[in-house]
């Protein structure tokens, strides 16, 4: 079969026209690929900078370590395991029976006393506090507020702290201390919070703040060590006693 001219020319014309739309959704195809494939690349990298925010988010930062290296640890003096000499009333049911026996007995009851009273233990048995004034006779122990009137304790600081707080009360007569050991170059701070400024004795016995026993306007002392060796921090009472608070910070060198 023979083709006329004319029918060449609409063949060719279809024929590219078919071609040309084969080109064209290829092309759309390729692209809807390549956009799919770039939209998945952003999605993956946005996900990888969240979890990235994420984890440093949940990483403590240098401001995080610093706060949790200041809490300080609290340190407070013993308060049974030793002979007490004063101790306060501080019964929930005043007055505070006073008996002639260490046991609630019927008719053995000498005396009341009023809570904040003051009493002078000469003895202490199964719970019970004999007091020569300003009755004689035995009270419970737990129905009053009692100190040991000496202590000797040494500031151990935890690997996360360089601070102590330090926090009792004398009640009477008595001495606590408090021991630190101190490195030469290292920076000691003591702010006090309390009724009484502790003495700062070096370890070869000179005093670098504060009297005992006297009681003033301080309430803080900064000083570098010149000398090695263990400080005490020293609290006296000749009296009724009193409370006390203060805070050791300790900058250099690291804590032993």
């Amino acid at each position: 079969m023979s083709l006329n001219m004319g029918q060449l020319i609409i063949t060719g014309i279809a024929g590219l026209a078919s071609a040309t739309s084969i080109a064209y959704f290829t092309i759309q195809s390729d692209s809807s690929q390549f956009a799919n494939n770039y939209f998945q690349t952003q999605t993956l990298d946005s996900n990888l900078v969240s979890d990235r925010q994420k984890s440093s988010s949940s990483t403590l930062n240098s401001s995080d370590l610093v706060s949790q290296k200041s809490s300080p640890v609290i340190i407070t003096p013993p308060t049974s395991g030793c002979k007490i000499n004063m101790a306060i009333v501080d019964d929930p049911e005043a007055p505070l029976n006073v008996r002639s026996t260490p046991e609630v007995k019927e008719g053995n009851i000498v005396g009341q006393l009023n809570n904040n009273t003051f009493v002078s233990v000469a003895d202490e048995k199964s719970g019970w506090l004999q007091i020569t004034n300003p009755v004689t006779g035995w009270v419970a122990k737990n129905r009053t507020r009692s100190t040991c009137p000496r202590v000797d304790k040494t500031i151990t600081f935890s690997p996360e702290s360089d601070t102590a707080i330090v926090r009792g009360e004398i009640i009477g007569t008595g001495s606590h201390n408090y021991r630190v050991r101190m490195i030469q170059g290292q920076t000691l701070t003591i702010k006090n919070f309390g009724d009484v400024f502790p003495a700062i004795i070096s370890p070869d016995g000179q005093l670098m703040a504060r009297e005992p026993n006297v009681e003033g306007n301080e309430s803080e002392w900064t000083g570098i060590i010149s000398l090695s060796g263990v400080y005490t921090l020293q609290l006296d009472s000749n009296l009724r006693g009193y409370e006390y608070e203060f805070l050791v910070l300790i900058e250099g060198n690291e804590n032993f």
